[in-house]
């Protein structure tokens, strides 16, 4: 007669342990497909300052824009990545002289203030040698922060900001913008500008 509710029991627990189990597997945390390929192809190179404009032009094919400002032309790659999760915008400002900002404005008719235009295809394969100042990875919508950390693992740093929180990379000199749960952009630059705005 003892037997009978010790059985139950064993058998109770072991249930409980099996659905325990199963619901651990079904809410382990999925890491972002591409982000991996990325982090190599893109963000280590550019945190050693040996990032190209024909590193980017290898993963897909984007446009080159010349963006007029007060501060000076900024020179910009644009292209669009496909991931699993949906779209993710590039955009890598080349490091140009002021002699070449000011070329590029006289050669389109520019002047600052005027909207951004988009370069002719030629421009792009003369500058595939260009070095990348930074980049911008801006995320689809709804990309929830915690696979972001999946994939790359924890922040070394984290700061409140006036709109969301920033989780800082600095080995890869990036800096992961989050609206509440959920990631807005990635911005990188070399290790070396990033340890100088620090």
């Amino acid at each position: 007669m003892n037997k009978t509710p010790r059985l139950l029991f064993v058998i109770v627990a072991a249930l409980f342990f099996a659905w325990g189990a199963w619901l651990m597997r079904s809410t382990e945390v999925k890491p972002v497909a591409h982000l991996q390929q990325w982090r190599d192809a893109l963000l280590l190179p550019l945190a050693d300052d040996g990032l190209a404009l024909r590193d980017i032009q290898r993963l897909a094919p984007g446009e080159l824009w010349l963006q007029p400002r007060p501060d000076g032309a900024r020179l910009l790659y644009r292209v669009t990545l496909e991931g699993e999760e949906g779209e993710w915008l590039l955009q890598a400002e080349l490091v140009l002289s002021q002699g070449q900002r000011d070329s590029l404005m006289a050669a389109q008719g520019l002047k600052s203030g005027d909207t951004d235009t988009v370069l002719d295809d030629s421009l792009s394969e003369q500058m595939a040698g260009f070095a990348i100042a930074s980049l911008t990875l801006q995320a689809p919508d709804a990309l929830a922060s915690e696979r972001l950390a999946a994939s790359l693992g924890q922040p070394r740093l984290t700061l409140e900001l006036a709109e969301g929180q920033a989780w800082v990379y600095p080995q890869w000199g990036l800096t992961v913008h989050l609206r509440g749960d959920e990631v807005e952009l990635l911005h990188a630059v070399p290790r070396k500008a990033f340890r100088a705005t620090r």
